[in-house]
């Protein structure tokens, strides 16, 4: 198999991910959600005492002063704008900085201090349509509420003095959907708590509003709309360096980390000359690389959704008085027929020669995206930047899909061919006689996720720089009688040491507990001092050769290019 990416390979969002529904497919459900937190995102996972003390919870920052609240211990500041609305005549134009709002009135109140109490509006987006109740039971997903007015961020410190390193997770959702707190997981609390950190967690633009090359229509102003997805977050970050330090933070060791989509956005923006020096180091987590379309080919896709919402090729006016339902519906429309069906299982084999995928994406401009960064190679841009990277073991995990050994074995041989799925079902089988047959065939994606984490290493290593260092989760949940194994999105609930708030996959068991302080506390040293070692517990760089591997179970260990044999089947 050549080089390739999970982004590139197969393309899937999260949703298509558990769901393996096809892009583009789900209708759009309009208007907001009326309330902004949901039992479970206002949760806490401490007993604490909340409280607003009106000068110990209050940080100032360019814009004027944030309130936010005390939750044991943890100040906490939720939805604090970093941007204007997207929305109207700033549709598809770079994120404007946030009005100041010091000495402004709105009704009859006079507002001196930004109540920072509440997540944020998430982007419009379809909603989710699981289709199987244990998936929706063990992902215990929030969608939120909706609107253009999204450029918010959330911070979790343990102090608004002080100079802690900053982690700065971008969720995951492809570039297509998702939010700051789509999942339990995603709440940074614990690691201010127990880890000395400063958590921030984001939301940009997504889908059409974030990722449509709309210069054709609208002229010289929009020649970066098509990648404003991933300058809001350029933004974001810009946010960070000029007012954390008022939140404990320092701007001069900040971490970017994100979870499938979210992964493939940190590897974008490692290629990004607007966002360096903005970040220190990078972690990657079942995600990563893209084979993104070229300028041309996504103006031919903004091209097919103008003409399929019956618009002249110059109404950029009536495009952004366009309710924003209509305007998804139409591009998952087009993307959809633009598109050839998805094909296998996911992170399976890509051949170089297959065209890239138009839609939701960043785009190869050679200005903002110069570069396809983890699928032509490492950014040298980056070079200086350690990463971690890394994959779970049942990343093709759907709860819906129950094969039974044969059909295991048809579906498998119709992809590989019946020598190889002979095989390769065989070894799993053999390596793994404590998982079912449907645990193992959600495994086979995970194979494919080991690969890709084993070629972007490689490829991270040849700058001869800043070194690389891979995991491999493969703790098996005891919920569901174990079925589900290590499923995509299953590593959050450690690496934000947030079992208690996902106890719904975790079982907050004491090995579970155990587990996620030693994964926070790796992932927190990384962002401190760029090595995720810890004591009792030493993290070796990668090298292509041996490949060295930090397993995250029960028992934790390195081990050199684990399931080594078994990736390599899908290799061929």
């Amino acid at each position: 198999m050549t080089k390739g990416s999970f982004a590139s390979r197969v393309l899937l969002n999260r949703r298509e991910m558990l769901l393996f529904s096809a892009a583009g497919a789900g209708a759009v459900l309009a208007g907001a959600a009326q309330a902004s937190d949901s039992v479970k995102t206002s949760a806490h996972q401490e007993p604490g005492y909340c409280s607003t003390p009106p000068l110990t919870a209050v940080a100032e920052t360019q814009y004027g002063k944030v309130r936010g609240f005390v939750d044991g211990g943890v100040y906490t500041f939720k939805g604090v704008p970093y941007g204007q609305n997207t929305g109207g005549e700033n549709r598809w134009l770079p994120a404007k900085p946030p009005v100041p709002w010091t000495g402004e009135y709105r009704g009859s109140q006079f507002l001196s201090e930004y109540p920072a109490l509440v997540y944020g509006a998430n982007c419009p987006q379809r909603r989710h349509d699981w289709t199987a109740i244990e998936q929706t039971f063990l992902q215990d997903w929030d969608d939120g509420w909706q609107s253009e007015d999204m450029l918010k961020l959330n911070i979790w410190t343990p102090s608004l003095t002080g100079s802690r390193a900053v982690m700065f997770y971008i969720h995951g959702g492809g570039y297509s959907f998702g939010s700051a707190y789509e999942l339990p997981s995603q709440d940074g609390a614990q690691l201010a708590r127990y880890h000395d950190v400063v958590s921030v967690t984001v939301n940009h633009r997504l889908n059409i509003l974030g990722f449509f090359d709309a210069s054709e229509v609208g002229g010289a102003a929009y020649e970066n709309s098509a990648n404003v997805g991933m300058t809001d977050l350029v933004a974001a970050l810009k946010w960070v360096r000029e007012n954390i330090a008022n939140f404990g933070g320092d701007p001069g060791r900040v971490m970017i980390y994100g979870q499938s989509g979210g992964g493939s956005k940190v590897t974008t923006l490692m290629a990004m000359p607007s966002a360096a020096g903005l970040f220190h180091c990078a972690a990657v987590q079942s995600g990563g690389g893209g084979n993104i379309p070229s300028a041309e080919q996504s103006r031919e896709f903004s091209r097919q959704v103008v003409k399929r919402l019956g618009l002249a090729p110059n109404d950029i006016g009536w495009l952004q008085k366009m309710p924003w339902p209509k305007l998804v519906a139409a591009g998952d429309e087009v993307e959809a027929s633009m598109n050839p069906p998805f094909r296998g299982f996911f992170f399976g084999p890509r051949e170089k020669s297959a065209a890239p995928r138009v839609g939701w994406t960043p785009t190869l401009d050679g200005n903002i995206v110069p570069m396809r960064a983890f699928d032509e190679a490492a950014p040298a841009l980056s070079k200086g930047i350690p990463m971690l990277i890394g994959s779970v073991s049942e990343e093709g995990n759907r709860m819906a899909s129950k094969p039974t050994e044969a059909e295991w074995q048809a579906t498998l041989s119709g992809e590989l061919g019946a020598q190889r799925a002979t095989r390769l079902i065989a070894l799993m089988k053999q390596a793994h006689p404590e998982k079912s047959i449907r645990t193992l065939s959600y495994g086979v994606s995970g194979l494919g996720g080991r690969n890709h984490v084993v070629d972007m290493a490689r490829m991270k290593y040849e700058l001869h720089a800043a070194p690389v260092y891979t995991y491999f989760f493969t703790w098996q949940t005891p919920i569901l009688d174990g079925v589900p194994g290590a499923w995509h999105t299953s590593e959050l609930a450690f690496c934000f040491d947030n079992t208690l708030r996902c106890e719904q996959g975790t079982g907050n068991t004491p090995e579970a507990q155990a587990l996620a302080k030693r994964m926070a506390e790796a992932w927190s040293n990384f962002a401190k001092t760029g090595d995720p070692s810890q004591r009792g517990l030493t993290w070796e760089p990668s090298d292509p050769r041996r490949n060295q591997t930090m397993v995250w179970d029960n028992e934790s260990r390195m081990v050199d290019d684990p399931e080594g044999e078994l990736r390599k089947i899908l290799l061929g």
